[in-house]
């Protein structure tokens, strides 16, 4: 048996990013942000798992045939899935269901990245645990970065699988709106919420960063807090640009700005094209940005 507790299972909803619901920091007339944002897919997926694993520790493997039809095991585009740590692909509600008696330890994805392999040799060193892979999306009709999360109960991998959502303008200049608002009232208060991953302002590939103009020292950032106490201005992303030092720059005519750069999608966990929004609030640079599709 693999070790699996559910407290690991809780564990991994931390170390996962699944965020809690937000506090909201805006005013009444404001467009609410869960509005703005929707649900949060990774959530609905971590608690699609909780169901599927409960149900294969209560019926064994016979219980995985219910993922390939059950109504409990699929939420819109989200379903569970089984395989068996020698590679047998069990069961899934989705399009995955081809691949329902073959062995998957060779199957690949877009990328040629053996994913399943990868699952299953991470399940059987931990018991659970996340994965990437790049899979044809059906809603849109082309491939798009996947997480897998999955959880080992004795010789089975219970999985579910979501595309990372994808932030909009809209959404970027709101959480921007509301971390200005926030630094405003309470500067302390609001550092120590940007980087809260059960807070208001860490949603899906969405986060804030703060860094203080006179001396460019990160004083928050919402997906690296190891940047904290940092200079940012030091801080060359992938193109080569000197990405906060620019905006810095830029901010010396205007209160706000925005700006384009390559930078690591933490959603993604690959280097995308973002764009930044940024205001000045007292000494300091606070600044949100989107990853362009």
């Amino acid at each position: 048996m693999f070790p699996a507790p559910r407290r690991h299972l809780r564990a991994l909803l931390l170390a996962l990013g699944c965020l809690a619901a937000s506090l909201s920091l805006a005013a009444a007339d404001d467009p609410p942000r869960e509005a703005l944002h929707g649900s949060r897919v990774e959530q609905r997926a971590m608690a699609l798992l909780e169901r599927a694993v409960a149900h294969v520790e209560a019926k064994g493997e016979a219980g995985t045939a219910a993922f390939n039809h059950g109504p409990a095991f699929i939420d819109h585009d989200l379903y569970a899935y089984a395989l068996k740590t020698d590679g047998t692909f069990l069961a899934s509600g989705g399009d995955s269901a081809a691949l329902v008696g073959q062995n998957v330890l060779k199957e690949v994805d877009l990328n040629g990245k053996s994913f399943f392999r990868e699952i299953i040799e991470q399940a059987k060193a931990f018991g659970a645990g996340r994965v990437e892979y790049r899979w044809f999306n059906p809603a849109d009709a082309r491939g798009e970065p996947k997480v897998a999360v999955f959880r080992a109960v004795g010789e089975i991998i219970v999985a579910a699988g979501y595309y990372p959502p994808r932030a909009t303008p809209m959404q970027a200049r709101v959480l921007l709106r509301d971390a200005a608002k926030a630094m405003a009232s309470n500067p302390a208060a609001a550092l120590e919420h940007f980087q809260r991953l059960d807070g208001a302002f860490i949603r899906d590939d969405l986060y804030v960063f703060v860094v203080r103009l006179s001396d460019g020292t990160f004083l928050a950032h919402g997906a690296t807090p190891a940047l904290v106490g940092t200079n940012s201005y030091e801080l060359v992303g992938p193109d080569g640009t000197h990405v906060v030092r620019r905006m810095a720059e830029l901010a010396r005519d205007s209160a706000e700005g925005e700006s384009d750069y390559a930078w690591r999608n933490p959603a993604t966990g690959t280097v995308e094209k973002k764009h930044t929004y940024f205001k000045i609030v007292g000494d300091t640079l606070v600044a949100v940005g989107y990853y362009r599709r």
